[in-house]
C-alpha cells in the first residue's frame, strides 16, 4: 500500500477536528442539560383584564387552540354521589373490592381464583387516608381539596388521578384540625353541605402542604390563617351596628374548633369571606359564562397588588367544575394582612405566567396513570400534573405560585408518594 499523500493528510486532519467539535458541542449540551435546561413558556397562554373584588384580582387566563373534553370526576362529584369513598386506614378490609370465586384459565378448566390480600396498615395514621374509586370515570384530586370528618380533617397533599374501579390507594393528606384524634364520622364528606360553600384551602395553606410538605408547617399555618380571618374587619351593616348584635370572635379560642375547614364556613369567618368574592360570585353565572366564550382555562390570582397564584387547567369545564372553590380560596387568603402594592397590570400577570419553568426538577407518579412534577426556578414553584391515561396524554392542572419569605426545603415527602 503506497503512503498517504499530503492531501490525503489535510483531509484526515480536516475530519478529525470536525469529530472533536461535534464531540465538544455534545458535551457542552450535554452539560447543560445535567444542569436543568429551563422550560420555556406556554405560548398558548394569554391573560385577560382582571376582575376585581376588593383586596383581589383575578386575572383570566385563555389557551388558543381546541382545549380537549374533560373525562375526570371532581372529588366533590365523586362524594357527592357515592362513587367515591375515603376513609381512615384502620377501615380499609370494608372497602376491598370483591372479586369472582371462580375463572377461566387458557386451557378453558374453571378453577378458583384466589381473592388478593387488601394492603395491610397499623391503623389509623395523621397523613394517611384510603381511597376508593368506584366510578367509571378517572378521579382527579387537587392538592388543597378539604375532607371532613374521621379522626381529623384532612387536606390533599399533591394533585393526581385515580384510574376507573379502582381498589384502595394510599391516600397522601395533611391535617387541618391539630388536636382532634377521636372520629366524628366513618367516612369522609367534602368541604361543606352546600356548593356554594365548598372550598380548599387558602394559597398561604396550599403552598405549605406542596412546597414544604411538613406537617407542622401546615398546622402553623392554619393556626395564622383563622386568627387573621378574624382579625380581618367587616364592613358595617347599613344604618350602623344593630342593637343586640354579638361583638365578633377574634380570639381563636372563643371560635371553639381548631379546624380550618369549620373555622372558614363558621359565621365569624364566612361573612367576611362572602364579603370578599361577592363581586365575583353575585354574578357567577355571567362570569363562568363570559369565561367560556374567551376559552379561559384558568386565573392568575393577585391579593393585595401581589401577584401569589395561578391554576390553569386543560380546558374550560374543569374551571367552571372547579370555580367556586377556588374563589372562595382566593378570597380567604385576601383577608390576610399586609402590604398594600400598587395593582399588577395585564403585562405583569402575562410575564408571572411566562416566566420560564425549569432550573430543578422532581416528579412522581403512576405508570401509564399520570406523572406529577415539581419545577422551582429563581422565585417561583411550578407544579404540573400531567395525564397519562390513553387518550389523555395533556397536562390536566398546573399550579404556578410565588415563594415568600424563607422556604423551607427540609420536610418530609409527601406522604405516600
Amino acid at each position: 500500500m503506497s503512503n498517504p499523500t499530503r492531501s490525503q493528510y489535510i483531509r484526515f486532519t480536516l475530519a478529525g477536528a470536525a469529530l472533536i467539535a461535534v464531540f465538544a458541542l455534545y458535551q457542552v449540551n450535554h452539560v447543560r442539560a445535567a444542569a436543568g435546561p429551563m422550560e420555556q413558556p406556554h405560548s398558548s397562554y394569554r391573560v385577560l383584564a382582571p376582575i376585581e373584588s376588593g383586596n383581589l384580582l383575578l386575572f383570566p387566563v385563555v389557551q388558543s387552540g381546541k382545549t380537549p373534553a374533560s373525562p375526570f370526576l371532581t372529588l366533590d362529584e365523586g362524594i357527592k354521589s357515592g362513587q367515591v369513598e375515603v376513609t381512615e386506614a384502620g377501615r380499609v378490609r370494608g372497602l376491598v373490592r370483591p372479586r369472582p370465586t371462580q375463572g377461566r384459565i387458557n386451557d378453558g378448566v374453571l378453577r378458583p381464583v384466589p381473592n388478593p390480600q387488601p394492603p395491610q396498615y397499623r391503623g389509623d395514621q395523621v397523613n394517611t387516608l384510603v381511597l376508593v374509586n368506584n366510578s367509571d370515570k378517572p378521579l382527579l384530586l387537587l392538592a388543597g381539596e378539604i375532607v371532613t370528618g374521621g379522626k381529623q380533617d384532612r387536606v390533599i397533599a399533591k394533585d393526581r388521578i385515580v384510574p376507573a374501579g379502582n381498589d384502595p390507594i394510599d391516600l397522601g393528606v395533611f391535617c387541618i384540625e391539630p388536636g382532634r384524634w377521636t372520629e366524628d364520622t366513618a367516612t369522609f364528606r367534602g368541604s361543606a353541605k352546600a356548593p356554594a360553600q365548598s372550598m380548599m384551602v387558602q394559597p398561604t395553606v396550599r403552598a405549605k402542604a406542596m412546597v414544604e410538605k411538613d406537617q407542622q408547617e401546615v398546622w402553623n399555618s392554619v393556626h395564622g390563617t383563622i386568627a387573621a380571618a378574624l382579625a380581618a374587619p367587616t364592613a358595617a351593616p347599613p344604618g350602623g351596628a344593630v342593637a343586640g348584635q354579638q361583638p365578633a370572635i377574634r380570639d381563636l379560642n372563643s371560635l371553639g374548633t381548631t379546624s380550618y375547614a369549620r373555622a372558614m364556613q363558621s359565621t365569624a369567618v364566612s361573612e367576611k369571606v362572602d364579603e370578599a368574592e361577592a363581586p365575583v360570585m353575585k354574578s357567577r353565572e355571567q362570569v363562568l359564562e363570559k369565561l367560556r366564550e374567551e376559552h379561559a382555562v384558568g386565573v392568575v390570582v393577585a391579593v393585595r397588588g401581589e401577584i401569589v397564584w395561578a391554576d390553569i387547567f386543560s380546558d374550560t369545564d374543569l374551571l367552571g367544575r372547579y370555580w367556586t372553590k377556588l374563589v372562595r380560596s382566593y378570597a380567604a387568603e385576601s383577608l390576610l394582612g399586609g402590604e398594600m402594592h400598587a395593582a399588577p397590570t395585564i403585562a405583569d400577570a402575562q410575564r408571572f405566567l411566562d416566566a420560564p419553568r425549569g432550573g430543578t426538577e422532581t416528579s412522581i407518579g403512576d405508570v401509564g396513570v399520570y406523572r406529577y412534577k415539581e419545577l422551582r426556578s429563581g422565585g417561583t414553584e411550578t407544579f404540573v400534573l400531567e395525564s397519562l391515561l390513553p387518550g389523555t396524554d395533556y397536562d390536566v392542572h398546573i399550579s404556578k405560585l410565588e415563594l415568600r419569605g424563607e422556604v423551607r426545603r427540609i420536610g418530609m415527602a409527601y406522604p405516600n408518594r
